[in-house]
This record gives C-alpha cells, structure tokens and sequence, in this order.
C-alpha cells in the first residue's frame, strides 16, 4: 500500500469514506458479526483501518448487544492496524469515545499485532488485498491465520474494475477469488461465504465488489499434530527432544516478550529467541532431575550428558534450579562456571534435539541455533539483552503459537513420555514398574518461582518511612498503616510470577476479596497511576548504595577461594541484586514476561500497556474468574 499517497490526500479519502454507512458497505456479510460479538471477551482486528469508520461502528454494536447480565469485564476488544499515519490519526480522532486501540502496521509482517501475541475472533480486511502485491499474499494470509482463534473468521472484500492509473497511484494489483481460496485452503481455511457481485457504494460505476468470509476450523497450522508427532512417535536415544519441546513451552507461556523479532520465509514465518534463555531454561529443567533426584536422561549409565563440564556444570552444584531465572546476578567463579554451562547447553541443544527433529518423512530441521563464541566473564546479569549474546534460536510461528495457545494440553503429553522414557532406561530400572512412576512424575515437577513477598515487603516499609503519604492501596487509595498485603496484580496461582513488577502493596479486605481472581481491565486502568507510583518509588529511583555493593563485589571477587563462601556469593548477590541493581531487575523481568515491549525498554507507560494486554491474554487462554 502507498501510504503516502492517503497522507496527501487525507481530507479527501476522510471525507470520502466517512459519507457511507459500515451497514452500507458491510450488509453481506454482517450476519456472521452478532454472534461474535455475543461471546465473552471477544476480540476483534480491523488491518487497513483507515479513518476509524468501521471500528467505531463495532464498538457501538458491541457495546449495544451487552446485556445487564453480562460482566463489565467482558466488553469486546478492538483492535485497528493503519499503516497510514494521517489517516490513522483522524481514525483515533473518530474512536476516541471507544475503546478501540491503534497501532501503526501493515501487512504482510504486522508486526507489532504480532508480538502482542494476541489471537483474534474476526479480522476485517475491508479495501485492503488489492494493496497486498501477489508475491506476498501468501505470507500475508498465513500470518492473519496464524493470528485467529480456532473458529475464527477472516473477512476480506475485494475490489475490481481498477484502471491502470489508480493501480500505479495508489499501489494496487489484481484480485481474484480463486487465489484468496486456494492460499486459504493450503492454510487449513475454508469459506463460509462468497458473495455475488456488489455494486459500488460511492457510485462509482467501474468499480464492483466481492466479498469472502474464512474461517480456521480448529488448529490450521498443523503445528499441534507436529508437536504430538514428535513428543510420542519420535526415536528417542535419550530425552533432548522432550526436553527441548517442555522449554519452548515454557518460554511461550510465561516470556512472551522474548520473541527478538519474526523473519519472513518461503514455508512461514519464524519466531527468533536468544539461543541463550532456550539454554538456561534447558539447564533449569535438568537440573533438579540430575542433580537432586539422580535420574538419568539416556540410555546408558552414564549419569553425565554433553553440555555437563567440569568446568562449567560441576562447579555449580550448590546452585539450585531457582537461581537460573531472568533478573539474578551471578559473580565470581560462578558467573563464570554459568558462562561455560550456557555456552556447552548451547551446542547441546544445537548438535542434538534441533539436528534429528525434522519434518515428517524430511531431513530438513525444524529448529535453528545460530550459535556465537562468548567468554566467560566473572559478572553475569540474567537478562534478555546478556542472553542474547549466545546466538538466536528459530522455530516455525506455527508452532510458536501451537505452545503459546495450547500448553495445558501439550505439557501433559510431554511429561507422560518424559516419564515413561527414564522408566525404560536401566540407569532408572527402580522405577520402571507403574506403581513406581509416580517419583518420576514428581521430578519433572517444573520448579515454579517462589511466591514470597518479603522483599517486596520489606521495601514497602522503607518508603513508608520515607515518604509516609504514598502508603497507600494501589486498587483503593486507601491509607496502609501497619496491616497490609503484597498482591500479585496477575494471580500468582494461576500465572506464577513473582517479578517485581506483578506485586502490589494492597490493603488487606481488598486482597481477600480480589483472591485469585483477575482484575477486570477497567479496575486495572483505574488504578494505573498509583501502580506506576509505586513501581517508581520502590524500584526505579536512583540508589544511593552503588559503591558501597561495588566495593563488596570486588572485595568478594579478590577474596573468595573455598566452598564455604558460596553462601557469601549468594548473599551478596542477592543484596546487589535489590540495591543497585533494582532498576535492571525490574525491567528484566517486565521486559520478558510481558508482550509487545523490547528487550532494552524502560518505559513504565509501555510495561503497563503490556500488562493490560497481558490481562486479556490470561483472561482469553485460561478463562480465569475477574473481579
């Protein structure tokens, strides 16, 4: 599409497009909207928004169909894509009294609807495949479908009779509905309507449309039977695959935000992650089942597996599988022994699951790890950025977004196999009858950060003290004295995040009645300004205790040569962590729990923004009660 075509001619297409009615233009296939926006928390995607017509008239029907018996909670979520800018601004103009949110994108990437990892009811593409060139349209419609819901339904009006000068002018190309159907029907879609020919709205006697609705009849990608393939049928010589299949799983459910970009490709778009977080959640999952419950991941009795060194995993024996998390520190010899471990979980990882998984009766790999050299260095901060220097791993979307979406019933199937593949081994032979199987399972038992709120806590006193006025209720307003709670903001039982930025000091009877219940995006919004209050007192003002935790480092780091001061390490590290390195910590963990927002943000306005897009994410995938 020329955009700058629509910003130079912004007053006229304005004029233009708002002189018609959405029930003008959109009556043919209008019938399939009620029922969508009937569902509870229903979302919807307009791309090619333009001046904000057919969004604005959505949110009035949505708004209209809620009945008294329905939560305020469950009101329609909207979305408009306007590569235009001009006209995106007079679209924002026209929605203001909605609420419909609008991002700058275009396809065939869209890439900033993609990272926030958001699946769609119904996405409308009104005037907008004749802008889309032929070369790209099978991209473009394979990310829309990557972007539904099963079930969901796609919308694209198409337009004919284009003279060859509007073509030139405006960028457009040839349509055919023959095309759109089969790039659908490769893409698992299929047509649920096909209209007639229609006649113009604007009068224009040349010009005449049609208009197709598709829908995704359930997982269309193929990417969950994959998934299954590989997890049950697959060879296994020892558990890398499972292995593999679990981080991937777990990265998509609690980091969004470590997606670093989306590339294009000829068989579908792929996900890029720092190589060095697939590794340091490979080192978090083997961790408790070698180190504590001995058990052995291969076939032989061998206790020791390729990314195990001396150098590196031996020498990190003290450390437990919770120390392997976003926004730690780890100094000394053992930020050293982390940087060997990594850097030998790298190559595991690359010279094992990612070689021999490959698709169905193909030697072509399905995962890539574009792997980099890194010297070890006596300071490791565990964040996106530093794990970023290992290298890129790369999986299929499709498969992405079959981890992100359907993870409660894919985990279960790899942790079954994962059970019954140690039971098989003879290092595991204790085991191998059912009735024993249950240590196992057990084990496997994905270490889940601790749910405690003491340092949140103790750092709430030190600003009441401080600053007594600002001790207050982040939902409520209320004053807190001495009785008070710490509230993760997103439930900790049913999303375990203990990241900084999802605690809350709250006051007590709100805490019980909010319970584990998920706040409504609008009690959300309403307490934004005093959760962003609190996020900069506690964690964002400059610390006065830089160079006396510098000092201690670095009078460690000379000083520490036997076993007992591992403790010491630890101790230190955690008090450097929640000093100077509060600031670092805190957008460590916002940055990649939460969708949309880049690895070096430091934006609070983006992270709440993230954290309200968050909120439906959990809402949609886990159906979680609100209050």
């Amino acid at each position: 599409m020329s955009a700058d075509y629509y910003n130079n001619q912004v007053n006229e297409i304005s004029q233009q497009y708002l002189s018609v009615t959405f029930e003008d233009v959109h009556s043919t296939w209008s019938q399939h909207l009620t029922p969508i926006l009937e569902k509870p928390n229903a979302s919807i995607l307009d791309i090619g928004a333009g001046v904000g017509r057919d969004v604005k008239r959505i949110a009035e029907l949505a708004a209209a169909i809620q009945t008294p018996a329905q939560s305020i909670s469950n009101t329609c979520q909207i979305y408009a894509v306007e590569p235009a800018e001009e006209l995106m601004k007079v679209g924002q103009v026209t929605t203001a009294a909605h609420n419909v949110h609008w991002l700058q994108d275009s396809l065939p990437s869209l890439d900033k609807i993609t990272r926030l990892e958001i699946s769609f009811d119904l996405i409308l593409l009104s005037a907008v495949w004749m802008h889309v060139p032929p070369s790209q349209r099978n991209r473009a419609l394979r990310k829309l479908a990557n972007l539904l819901k099963p079930g969901g339904k796609i919308v694209i009006s198409l337009k004919f009779g284009m003279t060859a000068s509007e073509q030139q002018e405006r960028s457009m190309y040839n349509v055919s509905v023959e095309e759109v159907e089969g790039l659908a029907q490769n893409l698992g879609l299929f047509s649920t309507l096909v209209t007639a020919n229609q006649t113009d709205k604007l009068g224009r006697d040349e010009v005449h449309w049609q208009t197709l609705v598709l829908q995704m009849p359930d997982d269309g990608t193929g990417a969950f039977p994959f998934i299954r393939h590989v997890a049950i049928n697959d060879g296994k010589a020892a558990t890398h695959k499972l292995a593999l299949l679990r981080v991937l799983l777990r990265i998509a459910d609690g980091h969004p935000g470590a997606v670093l970009r989306r590339e294009a490709n000829p068989n579908g778009d792929r996900v890029i992650l720092p190589v060095g977080l697939v590794a340091l959640y490979w080192c978090h999952q083997y961790k408790e089942l070698i180190d504590t419950h001995q058990l052995y991941q291969t076939p032989n009795k061998s206790p020791n597996m390729g990314f195990m060194k001396a150098d590196g995993w031996h020498k990190l024996t003290h450390r437990t599988a919770a120390d392997y998390r976003i926004g730690n520190l780890f100094i000394g010899d053992d930020a050293i022994a982390l940087h060997k471990t990594i850097s030998a979980a790298v190559s595991n990882i690359k010279d094992m699951p990612c070689r021999f998984i490959t698709l169905p009766n193909s030697d072509k790999a399905v995962f890539e790890v574009d792997k980099k050299n890194v010297k070890a260095k006596d300071s490791l901060f565990l964040d996106l950025q530093s794990l970023e220097q290992w290298g890129e791993f790369s999986l299929p979307e499709s498969t992405w977004l079959a981890f992100n979406r359907y993870g409660c019933w894919i985990e279960p199937v790899l942790v079954s196999e994962w059970v019954k593949t140690m039971a098989s081994y003879s290092g595991n032979q204790q085991y191998a009858t059912a009735e024993n199987q249950h240590h196992l399972q057990q084990a496997l038992n994905w270490l889940e950060p601790k749910r405690t709120t003491t340092e949140v806590r103790n750092r709430f006193e030190q600003v009441k003290q401080q600053t007594p006025e600002l001790a207050q209720c982040v939902w409520s307003a209320k004053s807190l004295d001495k009785q008070y709670d710490i509230d993760h903001s997103m439930p900790f039982a049913r999303w375990p995040n203990n990241d900084l930025w999802n605690l809350l000091p709250t006051d007590c009877k709100i805490n019980n009645q909010k319970s584990d219940r998920l706040p409504t995006e609008q009690k959300l919004k309403n307490a934004k300004q005093r959760i962003q209050h609190w996020w900069q007192q506690a964690w964002l003002k400059p610390s006065d205790t830089n160079l006396e935790i510098q000092e201690q480092t670095a009078s460690y780091q000379v000083s520490r040569s036997s076993t007992a001061e591992a403790n010491t390490s630890t101790e230190l590290e955690q008090t450097a962590t929640n000093q100077p390195w509060q600031n670092k910590r805190f957008f460590a963990e916002a940055n990649i729990a939460l969708p949309g927002l880049t690895s070096s943000n430091e934006s609070i306005d983006d992270l709440f923004e993230a954290l309200v897009i968050q909120r439906g994410r959990l809402k949609e995938m886990q159906q979680l009660r609100e209050w």
